[in-house]
C-alpha cells in the first residue's frame, strides 16, 4: 500500500503483516481514507461492521414509531412530510447496509442477526409514540441528536461509511427542521396543543441523551473507535454538544426541558445537566423497553412478508443476466 491523499485508495502490495499494519496506522494518523481493497486489521473491520450494522438497523427499526402516525397525520401536508421522512429512513438503511457489504458482510447476514437478537439498534426506538406531538419531538430531539453524532462520521477513516454519511446527514438536517417546525406550530397553538408538545418533549428528552451511548468510562468501544478515527468525539463530548444546542432551541420553541438541574456553567462554558438514569438505558438495551418486542416482531413480519419481492427481484436479475449473456 502507498500513502495517498484523502479520497484515494491505498493500492495493496505484498508485504508482511507488520508492514501492512504500519502503513495502515500511518494512513489513519494522516487522516487518509481506508478503502475496501486496502489491508485493515481484523479488529478494525469487525468494529466497523458492528457500528454500521447497528446504525443501519436503527434506521429501519426507526421507521416504525413514525409510520404509526402516517394515517393519522392532521393534514395532507403533514402526511406527505412524514411519508417522505419514513422513506428517507429506508434509504439510509440501504446506504449503510451497502457500506457494510464492502467489508465482506452481506445484508442477509446482518438482518438475520438483527432478527435473532444478536445485533442491536438504538434504544431510542423502543419508546412509543403516544400523540402526534411525538413525531415533532422525534424530529427535533432524536434526529437532532443523530445529526450531532453523525456529522463527525462524515470524516470517518473508512471511506464508504464516510461517504454514506454525507448524504444521510443532509437528509437528517431536514428531518430535524421539520420536527422543530411541527413542535413550534403546536407550541404556539391552543393551550391543549402546547401541553401536548410539552408532554412529548418531557418523554423524549432523557432517551435522546441516552442515544449517545453510555458514559465514556463505561463504553467498551468508544476509545478504540476514536483511535482508529471511526469516531471523532467521545460519547460524553457529543452529549454535551447536543445539550448546549438544544437549550436555546427549546427557549425558541417556548418549551422547557424536563431537568431541574439544567443551567449554564460560566466557568465551563457549557450547560450542566442532571444525572441520566443509566439503569433504564441498560434495561431497554437488554430488551425490556416498552416496545422492544413489538419493534422486532414487526421487523421480522415485514421481512417475511417481503420475501416474494426479493425473490421476484432476484429472478428478474437472473433472467436479465442470462439474456445479456445470450446476446453477447
Amino acid at each position: 500500500m502507498t500513502a495517498v491523499t484523502e479520497g484515494q485508495t491505498h493500492p495493496a502490495k505484498e508485504g508482511s503483516a507488520p508492514d501492512q499494519q504500519t502503513v495502515f496506522d500511518a494512513a489513519v494518523a494522516a487522516d487518509e481514507r481506508i478503502e475496501p481493497r486496502d489491508w485493515m486489521p481484523d479488529a478494525y473491520r469487525a468494529s466497523l461492521v458492528r457500528q454500521i450494522a447497528q446504525h443501519a438497523h436503527s434506521e429501519i427499526i426507526g421507521m416504525q414509531p413514525e409510520a404509526n402516525w402516517i394515517t393519522r397525520a392532521p393534514s395532507l401536508r403533514r402526511k406527505a412530510i412524514l411519508m417522505a421522512k419514513v422513506q428517507d429512513e429506508a434509504g439510509h438503511g440501504l446506504y449503510l447496509y451497502s457500506a457494510a457489504e464492502t467489508l465482506g458482510t452481506s445484508r442477509e447476514e446482518l438482518l438475520d442477526k438483527l432478527h435473532a437478537g444478536r445485533q442491536k439498534y438504538s434504544s431510542i426506538f423502543n419508546y412509543p409514540t403516544l400523540t402526534w406531538a411525538d413525531v415533532g419531538a422525534i424530529g427535533w430531539l432524536v434526529d437532532g441528536a443523530a445529526i450531532t453524532n453523525q456529522v463527525p462520521i462524515c470524516r470517518c477513516s473508512y471511506g464508504p461509511y464516510a461517504r454514506a454519511m454525507v448524504r444521510i446527514c443532509k437528509e437528517e438536517s431536514f428531518h430535524q427542521r421539520q420536527g422543530f417546525e411541527s413542535l413550534l406550530a403546536l407550541s404556539q397553538g391552543t393551550p391543549e396543543q402546547h401541553a401536548m408538545a410539552q408532554d412529548a418533549v418531557n418523554r423524549w428528552w432523557w432517551p435522546s441523551l441516552m442515544m449517545f451511548g453510555p458514559p465514556d468510562d463505561e463504553s467498551s468501544h468508544s476509545a478504540q473507535s476514536m483511535q482508529w478515527k471511526i469516531k471523532r468525539h467521545s460519547n460524553d463530548e457529543l452529549r454535551q454538544r447536543f445539550v448546549d444546542i438544544a437549550v436555546p432551541q427549546a427557549k425558541a420553541l417556548g418549551l422547557t426541558l424536563p431537568d431541574p438541574d439544567l443551567r449554564w456553567n460560566e466557568e465551563r462554558g457549557h450547560h450542566d445537566f442532571g444525572a441520566i438514569d443509566w439503569a433504564e438505558f441498560w434495561d431497554v438495551l437488554k430488551g425490556n423497553g416498552p416496545c422492544n418486542d413489538q419493534r422486532i416482531t414487526q421487523r421480522r413480519r415485514a421481512h417475511e412478508e417481503g420475501a416474494w419481492v426479493r425473490d421476484a427481484a432476484a429472478a428478474y436479475a437472473s433472467k436479465h443476466r442470462k439474456t445479456k449473456g445470450e446476446a453477447a
